[in-house]
């Protein structure tokens, strides 16, 4: 597996309602996508209480050659070619726990900086236990940390049914063709 992201920051003044269209357009083209467990197409919205616009993608692929595949594709070159190439964050997927719930409206999102003596199993084994936690509660459909090993960072994030709390990402559409990945098997480790 492996997590991916990027995010598009937007002018305070953009018409937000083009966004919410383009995921409409877009967003079912990605519910049988191969190779994906899911996309959550996100929107960050000043006048719904974000901080900013932003306009975003986070991805969890089972499979790495189709996340190449997209990187490399059609559907990634109209991203470029309407926003610009944008910085895309990569993890390795540290911990995936899924849930029981049917879709997601929201993302929460935290990060830390691992400390330079920090001991990765046992950061791991209590990352797998928080994530099952969470998972455990009703409106929780996934939680998935990423570990960035090039700057020692871990982010979760939490995929919930809930509508989104002010400041917090709203899951526009979710394309989910792999969920059944996750739910096949109890949460684990990824």
């Amino acid at each position: 597996m492996i997590l991916t992201r990027y995010r598009h920051p937007l002018p305070a003044d953009y018409d937000m309602a083009r966004i919410r269209d383009r995921v409409a357009a877009r967003g079912p083209l990605w519910d049988d996508a191969p190779g994906l467990v899911f996309k959550a197409f996100t929107i960050e919205d000043r006048a719904r209480g974000a901080a900013a616009n932003a306009y975003s993608s986070l991805y969890l692929w089972h499979d790495p050659a189709a996340a190449a595949g997209f990187f490399a594709g059609a559907a990634f070159q109209a991203v470029i070619e309407t926003f610009g190439r944008p910085r895309t964050e990569v993890w390795l997927p540290f911990t995936v726990s899924p849930g029981g719930a049917a879709g997601a409206r929201s993302l929460a999102i935290t990060e830390r900086i691992l400390a330079a003596d920090a001991d990765l199993a046992a950061e791991r084994r209590a990352e797998a236990e928080q994530g099952g936690a969470l998972a455990a509660e009703p409106d929780v459909l996934a939680v998935v940390s990423g570990l960035d090993p090039a700057a020692w960072r871990l982010v979760r994030f939490v995929l919930r049914a809930d509508g989104p709390a002010a400041g917090t990402p709203e899951i526009a559409h979710l394309a989910a063709p792999g969920i059944a990945v996750l739910r096949g098997a109890p949460a684990h480790a990824a």
